[in-house]
């Protein structure tokens, strides 16, 4: 029993043959088939539309940074380098992010590390660089789109070796390894790579919109044209299906009637004898389809958390409540960042430092990826918030505090102690006009009296005594 401590025994039970992954129970969500599907549902739904927009607006404007491994010296510069080699890449970082964002539609994105030599301006990709000591730098970070996917690469282990990818205009079969490949998941479950789209279980709200939405649309164009009727002349029996001529003249007037549409070209010649007729539909429906529609929209944004999208356009919800909507969609978008932080924390950064091992030598620990926040501070609040603290003596302000809140006010920096008037302030010894062995005249005395007085009413309303 000791020797298996460190031997795997167990299997993740992943339903996989061949490369392929069959743990969707639709099978129209299943492999390409389910890339197509949400990739109609991004492209061609408004609602979902207006809710990835919303997240990759929100994403995009996160702020980034590399917090340092370590207090040394090596770890502020490795830090640097990272976020250097941010800014460094032949796309820009906003939009490799936008790109890593499939993920979302997808359920997983797998992005290929292609690396660099830090050598100057060069017409060689694979050296161009803004900087020229000579280290090793992410070049790109390039999506490998869902669609091209041909299988996964698995040992018998469930250890995923790599993708294999069949992509236009060549299509041919490519093998990527995993050691270049960055996959982002929405989840992880048994292992797969895949994860799951923040869509799927909106899937049967918008398959149901669709069709009614279809349906909507060919009754109206019903409504507006009318039921037609074409009847044949006294006398012609069109449903004699002994009678090829019979058949015949009846089918095309079946296709008449079936493609009477009201535009720009519409009109009929009919022989002698022929009647065309279209007949009205009075009174309303007995379902509301625009109801029913509103209905899927709202489980649909209810899905992603996302529903304070619909407030206001339903007539319904109110300020509190849209506010802790979104309060709770921030939540959920932060979590979409931190996965994005953490592929790059534990595999491409890493890597990244491990390739310029030596110049390197000697840091803590890697650099990590952090995002900031989604969203602005409530100025108003904080405001209060800060009063009352130090209304009742828990907050003292001081430098640090109001640095903070200048940055989340987007006020000016503060002004060091040398050149802001505000910050210096008379003392007995540096500022008052007594020289040694003169004495201090008496309006002179006064103003430090009163300094002394005010310092000592500060103190107390603050609930600190000397």
């Amino acid at each position: 029993m000791a020797n298996n401590n460190f031997r795997e025994i167990g299997r993740l039970g992943q339903k996989r043959y061949g490369g392929f992954f069959y743990e969707e129970f639709l099978k129209d969500l299943q492999g390409r088939k389910g890339v197509e599907v949400y990739k109609e549902m991004s492209e061609n739904d408004d609602v979902i539309g207006a809710i990835l927009y919303a997240i990759e607006m929100l994403i995009r404007q996160a702020s980034w940074t590399v917090q340092p491994g370590g207090p040394t010296a090596k770890d502020e510069e490795a830090a640097e380098f990272i976020y250097q080699c941010m800014d460094d890449m032949q796309d820009t970082w906003t939009d490799t992010i936008s790109e890593i964002l499939s993920f979302l539609t997808y359920g997983w994105s797998a992005h290929e590390i292609v690396y660099k030599r830090r050598a100057g301006k060069s017409k060689d990709p694979r050296l161009n660089s803004k900087y020229s000591d000579g280290l090793i730098g992410w070049r790109k970070l390039p999506i490998r789109a869902q669609e091209t996917l041909w299988e996964w690469l698995y040992d018998d282990e469930d250890n995923l070796l790599g993708m294999i990818q069949m992509p236009p205009p060549k299509y041919e079969l490519i093998t990527i390894p995993i050691e270049k490949l960055l996959i982002f998941r929405t989840k992880s479950r048994k292992g797969s790579p895949e994860g799951k789209s923040i869509l799927r279980n909106a899937y049967r709200s918008w398959y149901f919109k669709r069709r009614i939405q279809e349906i909507e649309g060919i009754g109206i164009e019903r409504d507006l044209a009318g039921f037609p009727t074409l009847t044949a002349p006294e006398g012609m029996n069109i449903w004699d299906e002994d009678d090829p001529e019979m058949v015949a003249v009846r089918l095309a007037a079946d296709r008449i009637v079936q493609n009477i549409r009201r535009d720009s070209l519409e009109g009929l010649t009919l022989p002698s004898g022929w009647k065309l007729e279209l007949l009205s539909t009075g009174g309303r429906r007995q379902f509301d389809t625009n109801a029913i529609i509103e209905r899927y929209d709202t489980r649909i944004a209810m899905t992603v958390l996302a529903d304070f999208v619909l407030l206001g356009h339903q007539k319904v919800g109110s300020f509190a409540l849209s506010s802790d909507k979104t309060e709770l969609f921030a939540m959920a978008v932060g979590a979409y960042l931190d996965i994005i932080c953490e592929t790059f924390n534990n595999k491409a950064i890493p890597a990244l430092i491990d390739l310029n091992a030596q110049h390197f030598a000697g840091i803590t620990d890697y650099p990590t990826l952090q995002h900031g926040d989604i969203e602005n501070a409530d100025i108003q609040a904080l405001a209060t918030y800060i009063k009352d603290m130090t209304g009742v003596g828990v907050l003292v302000p001081d430098d640090h505090l109001e640095d903070y809140v200048r940055e989340v006010a987007g006020l000016p920096e503060r002004l060091d102690d040398e050149t802001n008037p505000r910050q210096s302030r008379p003392t007995r010894d540096n500022n008052s006009d007594v020289k040694p062995g003169k004495e201090a005249d008496s309006d002179d005395l006064g103003d430090l009296e009163d300094d002394d007085e005010a310092v000592k009413k500060a103190k107390e309303r603050l609930g600190r005594y000397d």
